[in-house]
């Protein structure tokens, strides 16, 4: 038992399965499916955060309808064929010590993909629009609102059936269930709309449903956002209205024919699907306080007795100890942190926390990579979502020398991975400090948390025996005196300014020389010229429009941030709007004079002024850095930003897959 996190480590019951730890993976999607069904991808993504010391995982959604497909790769559970899959994950999962449950989903008119490229077409319990996917839906008849009943049903019993050890009900973030609840939404005037008995009762039908299918020894969970934050949203006192009653129903469905508690727990979450402002809650960015939605699950805890798990930013345990320990809450869902980590959770358990590898909050491998179609995985860890490819790690036969130039995230994470697979590793870095061009991106707004990324990638490969030498530029003797047999070259990117006409009366600066030395601005108006669309142009404009100084952001994108997650774009842009940068899209600097601005546009030829400007800071391509050196008969590879610049993302992927070919070689 942990000595840290006692509360975090004790076991809990849940209806009749009891749960070694409070920690949960929350249904989220991999896109690791295979087909629609459960595959060997997925198996080994959610075997590792068993492995790890998972208490509890929740599969992704499961489609209980054929109108339920609300991506081209979502799990359906719509009939036996998915029954091998779900009893390959149970398997994995149970053999170690870990419970897993499935959620049953309808998204309503929550629907992002059509089939083949066309326009989404979705159902509901009205036609009301949905602003976030521009989706008009079709209004579902009576017979097929009792197909869909049904198909709960059904598809829990199969799931049980395969060996999983519950369900989940999935009535959070503006899907189905509680798009039959909302009266913004709902506008029938049958036996399932109008009153709040009608709009209640297409969950209840469906919760008695789940439960009569399953019987009593399997747990039933219902997942519900506390609040929706959003316009038209539900608010809290109409949600803990209907919890209240869902809490109170029973069913017949024991073994002797007595009264069973439909639900066994409740899943707090925050947020809703249909609108920018309230999807940011889908998977809040570091923008957001952790564990801000405890809030909310310390609510439904004073009118249940039944155990309540609340998710939103718990990416560390002592978050999830102190909301345990302080009542808030009865277990913690820590889905990214075990994105990050699969093994946080027993690396908590024996209180080593230095080791945890914690999640950032940037979102742009998770639900990034989701959001694109493409399997989840983080940009710290490009394990996840790639256990068959990277693990276990391998061991070198023949122990080498390794030299690593550069102590950015890519020759970080090539160093630790080299060296945990048993060769010798010397990283040498010219700065006096490790972490590259992280350092500066966690200078910006909202953005200190990714500073996090360098921390843990040192720790890493400190941990592994990596032999670092920072103040240690790379010459040739420096080369000659290691001898390496191979060589990964991670020097990274330098700033790059454009092509410009500049009057020698204007103050420029590049990006990263305004964010490393943080010069004093002469007042006035400071034109952002951003090439790329990402944090940096967005960052920086709404650095100064905080600090109350006139700011106008142009960027060659099609719109500011356009590079960047959309959950955590829509938190920065809205943040902006507030301070009140001016934007200017599809419009690239060309020329700067004493006070003025010139912007072409990217689309046609047009050229755009912006008057008064008293400084400009241009955010540009980078350009590659590679060292002139001879390496003798060493192998030799280049990674990351040297190689090409892109994010940090394909730096430490890059890393890991360098060092993970020297173990082919060995």
């Amino acid at each position: 038992m942990s000595s840290l996190f006692p509360h975090l480590f004790e076991p809990i019951t849940l209806g009749r399965r009891t749960i070694r730890n409070r920690i949960v993976s929350s249904g989220h999607d991999t896109v690791l499916d295979d087909h629609g069904m459960i595959g060997d991808d997925l198996v080994a993504y959610h075997e590792a955060r068993a492995q790890g010391g998972c208490g509890l995982i929740v599969l992704q959604v499961s489609g209980v309808h054929e109108t339920a497909r609300y991506t081209n790769h979502v799990l359906m559970a719509t009939d036996d064929s998915s029954v091998p899959g779900y009893r390959a994950v149970a398997e994995a999962v149970h053999r170690h010590g870990t419970t897993i449950f499935a959620q049953l989903f309808h998204p309503g008119r929550e629907v992002m993909d059509g089939e083949r490229g066309m326009a989404p077409r979705a159902v509901a319990p009205s036609d009301e629009p949905q602003e976030r996917f521009k989706v008009v839906p079709e209004a579902l008849s009576t017979a097929v609102i009792k197909e869909i009943i049904a198909g709960y049903a059904t598809a829990a019993k199969r799931i049980a059936d395969s060996g999983i050890d519950g369900v989940e009900i999935v009535a959070s973030h503006g899907y189905l269930p509680i798009q039959f609840f909302n009266p913004r939404v709902n506008t029938r005037t049958d036996e399932y709309g109008g009153s709040p008995a009608n709009r209640r009762r297409f969950l209840t039908e469906v919760v008695a449903g789940v439960r009569t299918a399953v019987g009593p020894e399997v747990v039933v969970g219902l997942r519900i956002s506390g609040e929706e934050k959003t316009e038209d949203g539900l608010v809290a006192t109409e949600v803990l209205d209907l919890i209240e009653g869902l809490d109170a129903m029973t069913t017949g469905s024991g073994t002797s024919g007595e009264d069973v508690d439909c639900l066994d727990y409740f899943s707090i979450t925050a947020g809703d699907s249909s609108t920018l402002q309230g999807a940011v809650h889908i998977v809040p960015s570091m923008q957001i306080d952790p564990a801000y939605a405890a809030s909310l699950s310390e609510q439904v805890k004073k009118i249940t007795d039944k155990p309540v798990m609340v998710a939103g930013r718990i990416n560390q345990p002592h978050e999830a100890e102190k909301a345990i320990a302080e009542g808030r809450t009865d277990m913690a869902i820590m889905t990214r942190a075990m994105i990050s980590d699969p093994a946080m959770a027993r690396k908590a358990q024996r209180d080593a926390v230095d080791e945890i590898r914690a999640c950032i909050g940037c979102n742009q491998a998770c639900i990034g990579h989701f959001q694109m179609g493409v399997p989840i995985s983080c940009i710290q860890y490009p394990e996840s979502g790639r256990e068959l490819t990277f693990l276990p790690r391998p061991r070198v036969r023949t122990r080498r020398r390794v030299l690593l130039i550069g102590g950015g995230p890519a020759g970080l994470k090539a160093a630790a991975v080299a060296a945990e697979q048993g060769d010798d590793v010397i990283l040498c870095e010219r700065e006096p400090h490790l972490g590259g061009a992280v350092l500066l991106a966690q200078e910006l707004p909202y953005r200190s948390e990714f500073g996090g990324a360098a921390t843990n990638l040192s720790a890493e490969a400190r941990r592994a025996g990596v032999d670092i030498r920072t103040s240690t530029p790379v010459a040739q003797e420096v080369v000659d005196q290691v001898a390496p047999d191979h060589v990964i070259v991670a020097t990274g990117a330098v700033q790059r300014m454009p092509q410009l006409e500049v009057d020698d009366e204007a103050v420029v600066f590049g990006a990263r020389d305004y964010l490393s030395t943080q010069p004093e601005l002469p007042a006035g108006r400071v034109l952002v010229a951003d090439w790329k669309g990402d944090w940096i142009g967005l960052g920086i404009a709404l650095r100064l429009a905080e600090a109350r100084v006139p700011v106008t952001l142009a960027t060659a994108a099609n719109f500011p941030g356009a590079a960047i997650q959309q959950y955590t774009r829509t938190l920065l842009i809205s943040q902006a709007l507030r301070a009140g940068v001016d934007f200017v899209n599809d419009a690239r600097l060309v020329g700067v004079d004493a006070d003025t601005g010139y912007l072409q546009s990217t689309l046609c030829e047009i050229v755009h002024e912006v008057d008064g400007v008293a400084a400009t800071i241009v955010s540009g391509a980078p350009r590659s850095v590679v060292p002139d050196l001879d390496f003798g008969s060493a192998s030799v590879r280049t990674i990351g930003d040297a190689l090409a610049p892109r994010t940090v993302e394909e730096a430490v992927l890059e890393g890991l897959e360098a060092a993970s070919s020297l173990a082919a070689v060995s």
